[in-house]
């Protein structure tokens, strides 16, 4: 039996994705441009379907200008080495996407972007938190990375970029943290069982912050990825703008009570922004999770639509 899967899987790994695989990666690649989660800068990649050793990516190109199968790469998950020992130069956080894939079996496909909406969430105390029923894509909470906690000497820039494996790691281990209570219960299991800590196929947080820099989402498949990616940027808009509003009702009933010469001496009224629940954010993904093919249609549409977006192996599917 054992002989039997092996062969079944090398048999599988030696067979090359399907065209339609890499059409979906090349329009990815322009629907995270078009809703501005990438610019010049940021990618996303897909685990390898016939071979989860290796996942592909494009190589040191804008988003918007892939358009062939000769514009994408593969890549080792183990360290983020190129497949091919001749490729051309390749993105830098490439290990972002090899050090997700290799801790996290049921991620297929990794998004990572600097949008400006989101940056004031990753270097201010205010957290970036579900606000409406779209965003419960985006996780009950989105932790944040801060690659200053996992400098090592042999780092030779803290430039924020995440260049080799073990700052790829940690922003992978992001996607599963532990409290500390979670920390002392696999301690104390760990010790009884002689058993380490299990790691989950897919993780909790599907989206984390980076301190400075962006953010990185991830999905079960590529149009997942996308998905999350821009309704994670769509729900900081409305927080922001939520926030500004409250804080300027805030401002307002602080001067209309003390302006008006009340003598109550007591803490000003407050209010804040109302944030879903945990029970809603969860609840309201696995909603919405059943229709996300309708956006993927009209994003495809979308940049089909534009002039300046090429892709030269067709329309993906579902498009």
């Amino acid at each position: 039996m054992a002989d039997d899967q092996q062969r079944t899987a090398l048999a599988k790994a030696s067979k090359p994705p399907s065209q339609e695989f890499f059409s979906t990666l090349i329009t990815a690649n322009h629907i995270l441009h078009y809703h501005n989660v990438v610019d010049a800068f940021g990618h996303i990649s897909a685990r390898n379907p016939q071979d989860d050793r290796t996942f592909f990516i494009s190589k040191s190109l804008a988003p918007a200008l892939v358009s062939n199968r000769e514009d994408i790469e593969e890549y080792y998950v183990s360290d983020a080495s190129p497949v091919n020992k001749d490729a051309p130069k390749g993105y830098a956080e490439r290990f972002i996407h090899s050090e997700i894939y290799k801790k996290f079996k049921g991620v297929q496909a990794v998004v990572h972007g600097h949008p400006e909406v989101v940056l004031p969430f990753s270097i201010s105390s205010i957290p970036l938190r579900p606000v409406f029923h779209m965003a419960g894509v985006m996780g009950v909470q989105c932790p944040i990375y801060d690659i200053q906690q996992h400098y090592k000497t042999s780092d030779n820039l803290h430039s924020l970029l995440v260049t080799n494996e073990h700052l790829g790691a940690g922003l992978a281990a992001g996607f599963n943290p532990s409290t500390m209570i979670s920390k002392t219960t696999n301690l104390i299991r760990n010790y009884i069982t002689s058993q380490a800590a299990s790691t989950p196929d897919f993780p909790p947080n599907p989206t984390v912050l980076m301190r400075g820099h962006g953010f990185t989402c991830i999905g079960a498949s590529m149009q997942e990825a996308v998905y999350r990616a821009i309704y994670t940027c769509t729900n900081a808009r409305v927080q922001t703008t939520a926030m500004l509003m409250q804080g300027s009702y805030n401002v307002g009933l602080v001067g209309e009570r003390f302006g008006g010469g009340e003598k109550e001496t007591g803490p000003a009224k407050h209010e804040d922004v109302k944030y879903l629940s945990e029970r809603e954010c969860k609840d309201a993904w696995t909603a919405n999770q059943g229709h996300a093919e309708r956006p993927w249609k009209l994003w495809c549409a979308e940049v089909a639509a534009s002039g300046l977006y090429g892709n030269e192996l067709g329309p993906p599917p579902g498009a």
